[in-house]
């Protein structure tokens, strides 16, 4: 039972609500520096007396940029419109900086087990039955992620019809700020030269760049094992333009109607106390709101606002602005499935360092050394439980009788380092597969539904198949059976130890370890690297306004129709600061200065 706890805690968002720090972190004094930051405030200090001075007319609360979420793309994107113009920000979650289970690698595995309500993580099940989460913190998703850094690869780039140029000067301007060459770890040494003995060539050294072979890619971790995030990027901001409030839970865009198109003329939100407030936009010609809230969110924001469905509006009693169908639609997740080696050696703590880029679309990778024990995590109430917000897209019939035994009688058992090895994993590059999103209630805080329709196209279950056959070379090779100490074990014998560890609730088969294909489909988790639901050329235009409305844009995730890259913050980071240049340069011409 506490192996199947500490393989779920490491990879995939373990349903328990938990609240945590680590006993060491006790020594760490996490103090978030004010003076850095002088214009990050709790949402409660908002009224108009106290937004006079941001103001970019005479009008009190008015701003030329409203974003709402002040996460991996907004932070970037603020800091960069706050150069030139003034910039509020409404992130729902907090600070990262005070939080240890955001701040130091060893947490990584407690802060995605913590699904309390004030989490820097907020899980979701997907109506596939895979564990989920999203990220509810200033700095996004590079607060809970594994930390890797790389980029896309040039023909994303072109794909996106983004400015070469302007992407390879965006890049940099992130990484100066924020990453790290990585120390890597016996283990991630010895993936890389598995990788390398099983065929995927060339070694391509330490490189940020997406190439095909093995390579050691960039890291948000410092030698420290201390996280750096997209917030930290909110240092290069004017601090006289910008303005950000977190626990700000944005309700709803606000739109005039009155003429030929919807403009948007701001946002309502409520604050840590519950209060509501107006935040308007100035009337100033090219003043926007951005919504930036992640392939969840975004589209969420948009139908509760009333853009949407007609259909799915019409059944919550939302007032239609404009009537879209494909808010929502083509949502895609990258499906992960791992293999679980052990080693006799005594294994470090590492997250994402290595990366085998193959051929095939499949991307091999590796983490290891995290455990729980009593001291380091608190349980308060079981995963079935209705109180636990994890559950609330999953109805309690379809809550299987074996999981919901199995993690109510858990607390009996102590939480410590259970399974000495490492979680190899293959991540599918281009899913084919598609799903959509949609509206449980009008409750900004309740998840909605997503479904994600994992392996439904066949081509992807295939590639699938390829991938865990190669995986299985590279953890029975002669290079990673010397590092582990290890006899050769049987591939059966370890993907059923994979299947053992419960990790999703999709109904188990008797012959998925046998059936490859049966594996792939029994065993599949996220990686968090899902995307879509307001897609270019269906939503938004290819400079991401959202079509049929004024004054409104969506720059993150959502916009996507695929992940760039092998782990996609690089590019979304990459994204913010962009096309915060892009808008600048529109407005202002080489008086931009950017």
């Amino acid at each position: 039972m506490a192996l199947k706890f500490v393989l779920l805690a490491l990879f995939l968002c373990l349903p328990a609500s938990l609240s945590s720090t680590a006993s060491k972190d006790k020594e760490h004094k996490l103090k978030f520096n004010p003076y850095r930051y002088t214009f990050i405030d709790k949402a409660s200090t908002f009224s108009a007396s106290s937004s006079s001075s941001f103001a970019s007319t005479g009008q009190d609360s008015s701003y030329d940029y409203i974003v709402i979420g002040g996460g991996t793309a907004g932070c970037p994107l603020a800091a960069t419109l706050s150069r030139n113009f003034s910039v509020l920000v409404l992130e729902r979650g907090g600070v990262p900086f005070t939080n240890a289970n955001v701040s130091f690698l060893r947490n990584f595995h407690i802060g995605l087990a913590d699904t309390s309500a004030s989490s820097a993580s907020q899980a979701f099940v997907s109506t596939d039955g895979v564990y989920n989460a999203r990220a509810r913190v200033l700095g996004g998703g590079s607060c809970i992620n594994a930390g890797f850094y790389s980029r896309a690869d040039a023909a994303f780039v072109k794909r996106a019809g983004w400015d070469a140029k302007l992407v390879n000067e965006s890049y940099p301007w992130v990484e100066r700020e924020i990453v790290h060459q990585p120390k890597l770890t016996l283990w991630q040494k010895a993936l890389r030269d598995s990788l390398l003995e099983v065929g995927v060539r060339p070694f391509n050294g330490f490189t940020y760049d997406h190439v095909s072979g093995t390579k050691v890619g960039g890291t948000i971790f410092d030698r420290f094992g201390r996280r750096h995030t997209a917030a930290e990027l909110l240092a290069y901001a004017n601090p006289q333009k910008l303005r950000v409030l977190i626990y700000a839970t944005v309700q709803k865009i606000v739109f005039d109607t009155s003429g030929t198109r919807p403009r948007v003329t701001g946002v309502i939100f409520k604050d840590e106390k519950g209060n509501q407030h107006q935040a308007l936009l100035s009337n100033r010609k090219g003043s926007e709101v951005i919504l930036s809230s992640g392939a969840i969110g975004s589209p969420q924001m948009l139908m509760l606002s009333g853009i949407g469905p007609k259909r799915e509006l019409e059944r919550l009693k939302i007032p239609l602005v404009l009537e879209n169908e494909h808010v929502g639609k083509g949502m895609a997740d990258n499906p992960m499935n791992t293999i679980l080696v052990p080693s006799k050696q005594p294994i470090e703590q590492s997250l994402i360092q290595t990366v085998g880029i193959t051929k095939m679309g499949v991307y091999v990778e590796a983490s290891t050394g995290f455990g729980q024990s009593p001291e380091s995590i608190h349980t308060h109430y079981g995963v079935m439980s209705d109180k636990n917000e994890l559950f609330s897209t999953i109805p309690a019939k379809q809550r299987r009788p074996e999981a919901t035994q199995a993690y109510t009688t858990r607390n009996k058992y102590q939480l410590q380092e259970a399974f000495n090895g490492s979680f190899i994993l293959e991540k599918l590059a281009y899913p084919i597969s598609r799903g959509h999103l949609s509206l449980l209630n009008t409750n900004v805080d309740d998840n909605p539904s997503v479904t994600f329709n994992y392996f439904k196209h066949p081509v992807d279950l295939q590639r699938c198949v390829e991938a865990i056959r190669l995986v299985s070379k590279v953890v029975t090779s002669k290079r990673f059976l010397n590092y582990t100490q290890c006899d050769k074990q049987n591939v059966h014998k370890m993907l059923s130890l994979s299947v053992k560890a419960n990790i999703n609730l999709r109904p188990k088969q008797v012959n998925d370890t046998k059936s490859m294909a049966q594996f792939c489909k029994d065993t599949v988790v996220t990686i968090w690297h899902y995307h879509g639901g307001c897609l270019v050329g269906k939503v938004v235009s290819p400079d991401r306004k959202v079509l049929g409305v004024n004054r409104l844009r969506v720059i993150d995730g959502s916009t996507f129709d695929e992940s760039p890259g092998t782990n996609p913050q690089a590019t979304v980071m990459m994204m913010g600061r962009y096309m915060g240049v892009k808008i600048l340069r529109e407005r202002l011409g080489n008086k931009a200065g950017v």
